[in-house]
């Protein structure tokens, strides 16, 4: 069946609030090249309400956040409650990046509660999962990826995990330069799809998107676009040009 491709850009801790804007305006001009691809801009934290504006109200151009809370409200320093997000004009999150992982202790049960908490509150959650490299050369990819989807989306309700957008980001391949293959990233897209059918139904496998996130770029997205379970991109570095983002939309947007 076909699924709406989805190409969302991670900020990360990058740009101010100047070229944060510039570079929103620049995508939500350049929305069409990507056609009936979904983009969503996820800027730090302190720039959500500044991309919301530069995109427009009611823009084709989605807003997401990078983390969140689970709860929300509370006392809880520092930290973003879902609907501060959603009052902000978000409509997307990112949730279990591997940097949240790796640098800031993320576990499984914290993205599964993070998840239905983004659920709750009408966002569409973005949930990462992804192996490293020690683990991928240990030939245990699948036994990661098995339990990062089953234990990040276990329990949560066939209906609301449709409304799931997974990303597969292999660690080793974030930030490097290095990209998986496309066969390499194909084979865990499709070990994905059937997991999902596991925990929820095939029928809703087929419809649930699962990106890609790796060091994605202009040059190697083509080849990543054409496999059949790849029904997008989470993007890092290159996301912060508006010409490099836009070329990885577009390029998924010719995949059909």
């Amino acid at each position: 069946m076909s699924r709406r491709k989805i190409v969302a850009g991670n900020w990360k801790m990058n740009l101010d609030r100047m070229q944060s804007r510039g570079l929103a305006a620049a995508v939500a001009a350049r929305r069409s090249e990507a056609g009936t691809v979904e983009l969503v801009l996820c800027p730090p934290a302190v720039y959500i309400e500044t991309v919301a504006a530069a995109v427009g109200g009611g823009s084709t151009v989605g807003v997401g956040g990078q983390t969140m809370h689970d709860k929300p409200n509370g006392a809880f320093t520092g930290e973003v409650a879902p609907p501060m997000l959603v009052d902000l004009g978000c409509s997307h999150v990112i949730l279990g990046h591997s940097e949240r992982r790796t640098l800031f202790g993320e576990t499984d049960a914290a993205v599964n509660a993070k998840t239905r908490a983004a659920l709750n509150a009408g966002l569409t959650p973005i949930v990462c999962v992804g192996e490293t490299l020690e683990e991928r050369e240990a030939g245990r990819t699948a036994a990661v990826v098995t339990t990062q989807v089953e234990s990040s989306l276990g329990g949560i309700p066939a209906a609301d995990l449709e409304k799931v957008v997974i990303a597969y980001e292999p660690v080793w391949a974030i930030g490097t330069g290095k990209v998986a293959t496309p066969q390499q990233a194909q084979e865990v897209h499709a070990l994905i799809r059937e997991l999902v059918a596991g925990l929820a139904s095939a029928p809703i496998a087929e419809r649930v998107r699962i990106q890609y996130g790796g060091s994605v770029k202009p040059d190697n997205v083509a080849d990543l676009a054409a496999q059949p379970d790849i029904d997008g991109a989470l993007v890092g570095g290159a996301s912060l040009k508006a010409d490099d983002f836009m070329a990885i939309a577009a390029a998924f947007g010719r995949a059909g």
